[in-house]
């Protein structure tokens, strides 16, 4: 068959096929260029063909059932036609007449409704103007010879429910008016309302003058009936706050011409009792009036007494300011030199070689006690303290009262912001003067006063540090102190970071820790640390008088409680922490009197402030934490270095000293029966070396322990236990040729001793420093069977199911240690 024969094939079936596929065949047809290719095409032709054809045969198959089907379709169209005909005849003589008859019934029926809704106005409008008439005529006779001011506010109160346009309409201007009352009934009304509002303020302002509270009461509740709402509230507030001023003034002048003023906590008392008396008034009162005045209208008397406690509260503070001698205190403050610090920080004249090094590690300090003498104390501390105690219950009791006038206005401020959840700060607040007085007088002083009152108990600690007594490593010696073995002051320090934490966090104010809670990381870091490390480095660091000689006790004692204080003084970090943020108690900046434990939700209501305290506690804890570990990792690895490391290898070489691995079970049975003769059992091959070991390693660690803290001690041990593990892998393959068979199960028993007595009553962790050293000793002691099955199995991390530590070339030379009996 030609290429001609083949297009012509073609462009009959493309025309059984849709366009693409006859298109797809013009393509392949033009990139055939082999005979291979061509019957290739020509068979896919046929395949094709095949399906067109068997696709046609089934369409003339079914089109009989087609045709069939048409007609059916055409006879019940014509079934169809004469039900419509009759359809449409039904609706046109059935239907029609129903339908224009409900018609013509709605229309009447919507007529009659109108009808009745205009007769209904009309008698509403009737009754109304009667009320208003009767209104009138009530007001006017209540106001007359009765002077019933109740029944009268009552008629005003029922005349202005009426709508406006109806009392100023022209039907009420027409009916209303009569011969006792010949004015428009608006007119009348609101003559009638002014004369009441007048006659109700110098009535209640009398009462106000008698101190009568009844009349007061009943006057104040019938402003809002006469449509007088605001000036009710107004007078009112007015009338409570020269309560408030009077009772503020009675307090500030008890402590006038005594000693009264003295006392540490006199301003801050009268600052507490004035906010009291406010709040009670706001929730003995807030009831009658949201009564009487509606919901939220308690608001704008707050707003009234927040005047008056601006006022009132802004006397209390600048004079506790002069009497208190702030200004002049913080000027002392802030030239305070921190002597002591700053001069234990300065370089060192002669520093140690091999130290620990770190860039902002502080050096020397002469520690003369001439110049300790000298040194000045500037602002006096216990001044300090009382100022900052008396600050953290005014700042307290201020933010008790902010959030007490918050949930009493939330409902206002909720109204146009109602998707807030978050208390919020009321404006009425927000622009008080009393904040911006409590923030510059109150807020500032006490975060400075904070920061030196922290920083300078520090330097004191320091000052006055003393080591714990009668610490040796001489294990025959007794301790008579108990554990944990730290400085004073560690104690002290730690004190005061807790005095200062709960004091600052009792002030529920956000500015304030967001202030001091860095500050005291900031001291801790530098100041505490700093001072650790610098004894570590210049006084206590463990190093011999000449090479290769031990430390003296005294300094490898003075360096291990030195490691003491950072984890001791970190793990109280975190406890403060901890303990501030799951209960907070307020009793630290009283004084003498308990109040239940808040927490700190509650302490901090306000927005996202709860969030916002417990990060910045947080990262406290860990910023210290961060610095401590460190020089901690430091510390232990001196202890390592220079008191651990150089005698670990003398230690193994005595417990290995005259051991023998390549003698026969007949030499080791002699050497038994002289062990047992001379009853010495480090003559015993069996118990030789874990009893040398177990003395030296005795020796070793167990005086270290006795001093260091649980947590350190396992930091050296697992420093120390690392370096042992290799050691010790170097002490087997120095086996290599000089042992026999027995002697590896000698051997395997023997290190499995070290391991367990190393490991005892440590975490099995520390097995893992010595997985090579087993596994060493494992394939020493393989059978050739087993040696065999190792070697056939497949290289790899695993094998036989055991995660090798040692490659297939050392379990060579291990297996290859073995001497070879002659």
């Amino acid at each position: 068959m030609n290429t001609n024969s083949i297009y012509r094939e073609t462009e009959n079936v493309q025309k059984l096929l849709p366009s693409n596929d006859a298109e797809d065949l013009v393509v392949q047809m033009d990139l055939v260029s082999s005979m291979k290719e061509i019957q290739a095409t020509l068979a896919n032709l046929k395949e094709r063909e095949i399906s067109v054809t068997a696709r046609l045969n089934h369409l003339v198959a079914s089109q009989k059932d087609c045709q069939r089907e048409l007609s059916k379709l055409d006879l019940m169209r014509a079934q169809l036609g004469s039900h419509t005909v009759a359809t449409r005849s039904i609706s046109n003589n059935m239907l029609s007449d129903a339908a224009s008859t409900a018609k013509r019934i709605s229309g009447a029926v919507q007529r009659l409704d109108l009808e009745q809704a205009r007769v209904k106005a009309t008698l509403d409008v009737v009754e109304q103007v009667a009320e208003l008439k009767a209104c009138v005529l009530g007001v006017t006779g209540s106001m007359g010879a009765p002077q019933d001011w109740e029944t009268a506010a009552g008629y005003l109160n029922r005349a202005f429910k009426i709508p406006k346009e109806i009392v100023c309409g022209s039907f009420a201007a027409e009916i209303v008016p009569s011969a006792e009352v010949p004015d428009s009934p608006n007119v009348t009304l609101e003559h009638a309302a002014e004369s009441l509002c007048g006659l109700f303020l110098r009535e209640f302002e009398k009462a106000a003058k008698e101190d009568n509270g009844v009349k007061v009461t009943r006057f104040f509740k019938l402003f809002p009936l006469i449509g007088k709402s605001e000036v009710g509230l107004d007078v009112y507030g007015r009338y409570v706050c020269q309560g408030v001023a009077s009772r503020a003034r009675s307090n500030m002048n008890a402590g006038t011409g005594g000693s009264q003023r003295k006392d540490g906590f006199f301003y801050a008392n009268a600052l507490t009792k004035l906010i009291e008396h406010i709040a009670q008034i706001i929730e003995h009162h807030g009831g009658l009036v949201e009564r009487h005045y509606g919901r939220g209208r308690m608001v704008r008397v707050i707003e009234r007494l927040q005047v008056e406690a601006d006022s009132q509260g802004g006397i209390v503070i600048d004079t506790w300011s002069d009497e208190r001698n702030i200004d002049r205190r913080l000027t002392d403050i802030r030239s305070y030199a921190f002597t002591f610090l700053v001069q234990s920080f300065l370089p060192a004249q002669n520093t140690r070689p091999n130290s620990i090094s770190r860039t902002s590690s502080p050096a020397t300090f002469d520690r003369n006690t001439e110049s300790r003498g000298q040194e000045e104390d500037g602002a006096d501390m216990k001044d300090v303290d009382t100022i900052l105690n008396e600050s953290a219950v005014m700042l307290g009791k201020w933010s008790l009262y902010s959030r007490f006038v918050a949930n009493k206005c939330k409902d206002a401020i909720s109204s146009s912001n109602e998707t807030s959840d978050l208390l919020t700060m009321p404006p009425l607040l927000t622009n008080s003067s009393l904040v911006r007085k409590i923030t510059d007088r109150l807020i500032s002083p006490f975060n400075i006063m904070t920061t030196f009152y922290f920083r300078r108990s520090v330097e004191k600690a320091f000052q006055l540090d003393e080591q714990p007594q009668d610490l040796s490593l001489n294990m025959t010696k007794s301790i008579p102190s108990n554990a944990p073995y730290i400085t004073s002051a560690v104690d002290d320090v730690m004190y005061i970071v807790n005095q200062v934490i709960q004091r600052s966090l009792a002030t529920s104010q956000r500015d304030v820790v967001a202030s001091v809670v860095p500050t005291i990381a900031r001291v801790l870091g530098s100041d505490f640390v700093g001072m650790v490390q610098r004894k570590m480095r210049d006084e206590s660091y463990p190093k011999g008088a000449v090479q290769g000689a031990l430390p003296p006790e005294h300094i490898i004692v003075a360096f291990l409680v030195l490691i003491n204080n950072l984890d001791i003084a970190t793990d109280y970090v975190k406890r403060i922490v901890q303990s501030r943020l799951e209960s907070l108690s307020s009793t630290g900046a009283t004084n003498g009197s308990e109040t239940p434990s808040k927490t700190l939700a509650d302490l901090y209501p306000f927005g996202h402030d709860a969030v916002f305290v417990t990060n910045a506690m947080l990262s406290l804890q860990n910023s210290f934490e961060t610095k401590t570990s460190e020089l901690i990792s430091d510390g232990v690895y001196v202890v390592f270095k220079n008191v651990m490391k150089p005698r670990l290898r003398p230690i193994l070489a005595d417990a290995f000293r005259d051991i023998d691995y390549s003698m026969t079970e007949d030499e080791l049975e002699e050497l038994s029966r002289e062990a047992e003769a001379e009853n010495d059992y480090n003559l015993a091959a069996d118990e030789a070396v874990p009893r040398r070991f177990q003395q030296g390693w005795e020796a070793l660690t167990k005086p270290i322990a006795r001093i260091l803290t649980e947590a350190n001690y396992a930091k050296l041990l697992s420093t120390v236990i690392s370096y042992l593990g290799e050691v010790l892998e170097k002490r087997i393959w120095g086996f290599y040729g000089r042992i026999n068979s027995l002697g590896t199960v000698r051997l395997e028993r023997d290190i499995a001793n070290i391991v367990s007595l190393v490991v005892r009553g440590g975490k099995y962790a520390l097995r893992d420093s010595f997985t090579r050293c087993t596994q060493i000793c494992l394939v020493m002691n393989m059978e050739e069977d087993e040696w065999e099955e190792l070697q056939a199995a497949e290289r790899g991390a695993l094998v036989d199911g055991v995660e090798w530590k040692i490659d297939a070339e050392e379990r060579a030379r291990a297996k290859a240690m073995i001497r070879n009996p002659t």
